[in-house]
This record gives structure tokens, C-alpha cells and sequence, in this order.
């Protein structure tokens, strides 16, 4: 998806930028990601990781405390947002980087156009058009505190079956893709987990 959009507008102070999108999912500006994420969330740009371990588990994490939605929830690896103008790629490549810590390989889109809305307790609303890519852990963990309180790495068929016995433990995004994952990439959660 083409992320470009004029920015002449926004100042040069810039915090982290999300593009917003109009009803047909095409760029139609831009806002600080502060600003966005409120109780009537407008429908915007972002992308969600699943990151797989060499041997075939899948890492969980758990949001910080801090996090304005979805605090202490349980999750996929990471969640971000493209700038404007930013590669895709290069936003998720970025985005493993400054919240886990790590390089990321084998990164490859495995639903392109899924989208969501949700609610979390407080109000806060999501409004996502949100690829979901899969990846291959490169190198060790170190997570930000800020962003992520806890990992865990999971067998991907036990994790599909928790989500569907518990999902309320699980962040919604996680909910609606997990079984989307499996059945567009029913190798990653059939294989056996190695060791």
C-alpha cells in the first residue's frame, strides 16, 4: 500500500505520525499517533508481526502498564504504525528494533488486507486497516519496558487452542488473527515445535 501522503501541513516538531485512511483504505493524511488513539479513533494505517523462533514457537507478549489500550494484555510479538511515506517493511523492520530489541528475518505479509475495530475497557478505540506479516526471530530479546512488560513463547496449535478456550486473555487484534494466520499459513502452526 502506497503511504504517501502531503505532510507540508503537519509541524516539523513531529512525534510518531500515523497515516489516516479514507473509506476506500486510501491515504488521506496524517496525525500525531497521540492524537488518534481516543474513544472515536479515526480509521488509519498500521501493521501487526507474528515472530517465530527457530524452533517453530511463536513469542507472546504482554503490553506494559502504561500502554493507553490494552494494558498487561497478551499479544503477538509487536504492533506498529508506517510513516508517512515509510516502506511497510521498513516500518515493521523498525518497529522490532525499537520495541523488542531485535532484528527480524524471513519477513513476508501473510494477510494483507485484514482490518479490525475494537473497544478496550477503558473506551479507547482501534481502527485498523492492519497486514499482518510474519517473521523469524534474529538474535535475542531485550524489550523496552515501556512497551512490553512480559514474553512467552508458545507452541502456535496450543496457542490457537487458549485463544479459542480464553480469548478475553488475549488482545482482540490476536483474537480475530490467529485463526486467519493458521489457515493462511497452516505450516507455522502445524509443524512440530523442535525440542
Amino acid at each position: 500500500m502506497d503511504t504517501s501522503v502531503d505532510t507540508s501541513a503537519v509541524p516539523a516538531d513531529t512525534a510518531e505520525l500515523v497515516v489516516l485512511l479514507d473509506r476506500e483504505h486510501r491515504p488521506s493524511g496524517v496525525a500525531r499517533k497521540a492524537e488518534v488513539h481516543t474513544r472515536d479513533t479515526a480509521l488509519h494505517l498500521a501493521f501487526s508481526c507474528w515472530v517465530f523462533d527457530a524452533a517453530g514457537r511463536v513469542l507472546l507478549t504482554r503490553r506494559a502498564l502504561g500502554k493507553v489500550a490494552w494494558p498487561g494484555v497478551w499479544t503477538n510479538a509487536f504492533c506498529g504504525h508506517p510513516a508517512p511515506g515509510e516502506a511497510m517493511a521498513d516500518a515493521v523492520r523498525r518497529r522490532a528494533r525499537r520495541e523488542l530489541g531485535v532484528a527480524v528475518a524471513d519477513l513476508a505479509v501473510a494477510l494483507p488486507d485484514f482490518s479490525y475495530r475494537a473497544v478496550d475497557a477503558s473506551g479507547i478505540v482501534e481502527h485498523e486497516v492492519c497486514p499482518v506479516y510474519t517473521a523469524v526471530l534474529d538474535g535475542g530479546l531485550d524489550p523496552r519496558a515501556d512497551e512490553v512488560m512480559d514474553v512467552a513463547w508458545a507452541e502456535p496449535g496450543r496457542l490457537l487452542d487458549a485463544v479459542a478456550a480464553i480469548p478475553f486473555a488475549f488482545s482482540p487484534w490476536l483474537v480475530e488473527q490467529a485463526p486467519l494466520l493458521a489457515a493462511a499459513r497452516p505450516e507455522r502452526f502445524t509443524a512440530p515445535v523442535i525440542g
